[in-house]
């Protein structure tokens, strides 16, 4: 597992996978379901796995946060960036990075929450920092959760090394707030989409060559294909692959995006994801049907892609 300081070409070296936890009915993680996840992740040339909202960790008990992250680190291969997720509450957080501090995590991701105003963020997030002793990753879909000349100066004083960026694009398809972050940034080195495949293509015209994903991990092939066609400035040949990705990120936005990821992979044959965990059910009747006709649909299309790689 990656353990030394973050760079640039660590945030944007890979797509960064967000992976469910796979549980038993009584909400102990599955270890075999989880590895045999993760070898198809692998396989399809994913290294950097964040385990966040689609692993359902803000409500994931302080009392089994040991146990996750021993399961994640397990996992990992020596090339390998995992990263979990604290928060999303400041005082979960806080209690969270006291038990990372005495484990080998490069960083860790503060998931979004509310109500909060935007200094209150920033300072809170300079004091998780201090506690932890590492630079930390932030998640916000809401431009009033943290102002751009905040984010600014945390990226700049080191508190933050990664901004994972959410906000959607305004009626006329524009991201104002990321034009003024990159603006003020000089760069978008440091900044990675968070809306994954539906979103990457609108905001590379900003300069962001990064994102995280969900729907990769159905189809990692796939989605390592449309990065690398991002970070080489194809935007032509990584529209055409986002295309692919848009009718299971639909379903996901009409249902709920974590469940329909969740049981996703599972309706898809890759692993028994099982239990989702707290405040959250398995999805029955014609949306579980809708899942596993998607599902399948877009693993199709990662197997055609598999295919084709190994006849050329």
């Amino acid at each position: 597992m990656k353990t030394g300081e973050i760079s640039t070409l660590d945030i944007n070296a890979a797509i960064m996978a967000l992976p469910p936890v796979a549980r038993h009915e009584n909400g102990s993680f599955d270890v075999e379901e989880n590895r045999r996840l993760n070898a198809w992740l692998r396989n399809g040339g994913i290294r950097t796995f964040m385990y966040g909202g689609v692993a359902n960790l803000f409500n994931e008990p302080l009392s089994s946060y040991g146990a996750l992250l021993d399961l994640i680190e397990d996992m990992a291969q020596p090339d390998e960036w995992i990263i979990p997720s604290i928060g999303a509450d400041f005082g979960k957080a806080w209690d969270q990075v006291e038990v990372l501090r005495s484990r080998n995590f490069p960083t860790a991701i503060l998931l979004p929450f509310a109500p909060v105003n935007g200094s209150g963020v920033a300072s809170g997030l300079r004091r998780l920092t201090d506690r932890l002793g590492k630079p930390l990753m932030v998640f916000f879909k809401d431009p009033s959760y943290l102002s751009v000349s905040d984010a600014v100066s945390l990226i700049r004083d080191g508190v933050l090394c990664t901004i994972e960026y959410g906000i959607s694009a305004n009626a006329d398809g524009k991201h104002p707030y990321l034009a003024r972050l990159v603006d003020e940034l000089s760069n978008a080195d440091r900044v990675i989409d968070g809306a994954g495949e539906k979103s990457i293509v609108s905001t590379a015209e900003y300069g962001l060559r990064n994102y995280t994903s969900g729907s990769g991990v159905i189809a990692p092939r796939l989605s390592t294909q449309l990065h690398a066609a991002i970070r080489s400035g194809n935007l032509e040949e990584a529209r055409r692959l986002s295309v692919l990705f848009g009718p299971f990120e639909a379903l996901r936005a009409e249902i709920s995006p974590i469940p329909v990821l969740h049981d996703g992979v599972r309706l898809a044959g890759i692993a028994d994801t099982g239990f989702m965990g707290p405040f959250f059910a398995s999805l029955a009747g014609a949306n579980a049907q809708k899942v596993e006709e998607l599902a399948k649909s877009l693993l199709r299309q990662e197997e055609e892609t598999s295919s084709a790689t190994e006849l050329s």
